[in-house]
């Protein structure tokens, strides 16, 4: 299984459907929650090059956002990326 990370904030709603998108998956991730944590978003954005919440990456390469999550999902490409 690949490595899955997600940066989060507490109160955004694309981070809980992207969450709950992986979870029905039964995939396991680590969540950095960004929210009061300004280093671990300064690395968000360095990694990722946006400011906005959810990034996911898989193994290291950016996956994007919760649109792009979806978007991977209904073209049936996203199971085999998750791996």
């Amino acid at each position: 299984m690949k490595t899955v990370e997600i940066y989060t904030k507490d109160y955004c709603p694309y981070c809980h459907r992207a969450k709950e998108l992986l979870q029905k998956k039964g995939v396991n991730f680590v969540e950095y929650d960004v929210t009061h944590d300004a280093a671990r978003e300064e690395e968000m954005r360095r990694r990722s090059g946006r400011a906005t919440v959810p990034e996911i990456f898989v193994d290291g390469e950016l996956i994007g956002g919760c649109d792009d999550l979806f978007a991977l999902d209904a073209k049936g490409a996203l199971d085999a990326r998750l791996g």
